[in-house]
């Protein structure tokens, strides 16, 4: 059986044994669920930064149970929940560091990643700190790079989980834009930098779900679930600059892993 096929046959046994415990109970239910693995890999989107109350044992990585992986093991219970997202990971450390937990027996994979790859940190610092003209030039640096690199690394990481866990349903979801345009910030970015942090938003996201497409996994789009909670926009799920925990700048609050990434998540797995 092909590697898709498999996976397909996965999820209607997934759904099938779904409908047979809403017909003989909790007991079946239970034990339909108990065969179920879950590992979280990815970023610090994954990991939970800026949500706060991070594990002490996780060091460096912060992870949270207030990220999204951990809220949906919490809810769903399954027999195995491995989380080995990590704050600052790029391709090569998820690769290096976090694949240990996939098996055969793993059912469902979730990861964010590639935002580091093509320069996250750098191309925010670059526009609090220069000018329009050398933000933007930076933006459409990164954009090269997701064109140019991103694609292969990328594949490399998705080869290596399906290569591990053959039969995992895997959902990569991408990254939410920052900004709501002509919102309620006075101060900070002008509109053009604030415009063109956007638009690599959403071209880091399209490169990121073609490939995942390619690969027969679902990308999930968190987009739509942060509209109307951009920074700017007066009820903002992510965190603005602050001077005072950079590590926490444009990452999303405890609100944004519940209420943005969260459904997102669940609706896709």
């Amino acid at each position: 059986m092909s590697t898709r096929l498999a996976r397909f046959a996965a999820l209607t046994s997934s759904v099938l044994l779904a409908a047979g415990a809403a017909l003989l109970g909790a007991g079946q239910a239970a034990a339909a669920q108990a065969d179920f693995g879950y590992v979280a890999l990815g970023d610090s989107y994954s990991s939970g930064v800026g949500a706060g109350g991070y594990d002490s044992g996780s060091g460096d990585c912060k992870r949270t149970t207030r990220a999204y992986p951990a809220l949906w093991a919490a809810a769903h219970s399954p027999q195995s929940f491995a989380f080995t997202a990590c704050s600052g990971a790029r391709t090569n450390d998820v690769l290096a560091n976090q694949l240990a937990p996939l098996n055969s027996g793993t059912d469902l994979v979730s990861l964010t990643i590639g935002g580091n790859d093509a320069g996250f940190a750098d191309v925010m610092t670059t526009c609090v700190l220069q000018s329009e003209s050398t933000c933007i030039n930076r933006v459409n640096q990164a954009k090269a790079y997701v064109d140019s690199t991103l694609p292969g690394r990328l594949d490399q990481v998705y080869d290596a989980i399906d290569s591990r866990s053959p039969n995992a349903h895997v959902v990569v979801l991408g990254y939410p834009r920052f900004y709501k345009l002509n919102g309620s910030c006075v101060a900070g970015l002008t509109e053009g930098e604030r415009s063109a942090i956007n638009g690599a938003a959403d071209y880091l996201n399209a490169a990121i779900a073609k490939r995942a497409a390619d690969h027969g996994f679902t990308f999930a789009s968190v987009a739509g679930a942060f509209t109307g909670h951009e920074i700017c926009s007066g009820d903002a799920w992510l965190h603005s600059l602050n001077w005072l925990n950079i590590g926490e700048s444009y990452h999303p609050t405890a609100a944004g892993q519940s209420g943005g990434y969260l459904p997102v998540f669940t609706n896709a797995a």
